[in-house]
């Protein structure tokens, strides 16, 4: 058991808070937690050593960060993407960025897969006509032997593309580059023209911001479905409600979105073939307690002066992988 450290001498984690608070128990006496919000967090963060952005829905470190002051040496998001907290000033700066890599990856195929047999199988209409007592017989698709085109070669892609080849789903992935096993952006339009069902699952850069625009969803095939897990800004919205309504593309599943959570008056929830869910793909139960456990594992790592993982590349906006 680690003793606990002088208080004069622990370090400050400062936590932009979210509720539930994240569970921190092993750092007891070791590190002083403060707290803040969006704001108080632009006057706290020249006493951090370290941040801990557990609200990962949250722009204020993007906003506070510009400010006067030390800065802390290490940030940590409790989420995959970094854009909601990426700026100029921390791009430049010493500060070394973390994120969740690892915790999110296989619920997020899971829910992919989901998605996919749910569309294939015509479970939605299934459960409207259950709804209204008709008994109508309907012919659904298989799966097995249909072709996917994953978009993001990260641990979230590769995930879903091992998922969807145990369904027998022969799956293309692409990247930032061509690799061994891995398209590039070149191959893009290719494969979508010839895929079944194209998974958006690239995190949010400059070259990936509005990628899936009106011509893009007009060189997939009209039996197409398309589905966002990645971010909201790599799709033109409109463009994909218009992709439906003229019925370019069979249908589409968007798990994240521009702006979030989606208002009661938003005309997406009326658009037809579009399965709408509340950014949920990765949370399953119990995946708070693994975000903090993962957050504890690399503090021990920080504070022990070894290098940490899931180091962010603060130009790409993303953990740099194979």
């Amino acid at each position: 058991m680690t003793p606990p450290v002088p208080p004069a001498s622990r370090p400050t984690l400062l936590v932009l808070d979210a509720d539930p608070l994240p569970r921190l128990g092993r750092l007891t006496g070791r590190v002083r937690i403060e707290h803040a919000d969006a704001t108080t967090l632009a006057a706290r963060l020249p006493d951090a050593d370290v941040l801990l952005v557990w609200d990962f829905t949250s722009h204020a470190v993007r906003e506070a960060w510009p400010g006067e002051g030390p800065r802390p040496r290490w940030v940590h998001t409790a989420s995959a993407g970094v854009d909601h907290l990426m700026c100029p000033e921390l791009t430049a700066s010493d500060t070394v960025v973390t994120n969740a890599r690892g915790v999110f990856d296989q619920p997020i195929a899971e829910y992919v897969a989901a998605l996919v047999l749910a569309m294939a199988k015509d479970l939605p209409r299934t459960l409207d006509l259950q709804r209204t007592r008709e008994w109508r017989h309907r012919e659904g698709q298989q799966v097995a032997g249909t072709r996917a085109c994953v978009v993001g070669s990260g641990p979230i892609g590769r995930a879903i593309t091992r998922t969807l080849k145990a369904l027998d789903v022969t799956t293309a992935l692409v990247g930032r580059v061509p690799r061994t096993g891995i398209h590039g952006p070149d191959d893009l339009d290719r494969l979508i023209a010839r895929a079944d069902w194209v998974i958006a699952a690239a995190p949010l850069t400059e070259r990936t911001r509005g990628m899936f625009d009106l011509r893009r969803f007009g060189v997939m095939q009209p039996s197409a479905r398309f589905i966002n897990v990645g971010r909201g800004q790599l799709v033109v919205t409109e463009a994909l409600a218009e992709a439906l309504r003229r019925r370019w593309i069979a249908g589409a599943a968007l798990d994240v979105f521009e702006h979030e959570p989606l208002g009661p008056d938003s005309p997406l929830w009326e658009v037809p073939g579009l399965l709408v869910s509340p950014h949920m793909s990765g949370d399953t139960v119990g995946w708070r307690d693994r975000l903090g456990t993962q957050f504890v594992e690399l503090y021990e790592r920080w504070e022990a002066g070894r290098p940490l993982l899931n180091v962010v590349d603060k130009q790409r906006g993303y953990v740099p992988g194979r």
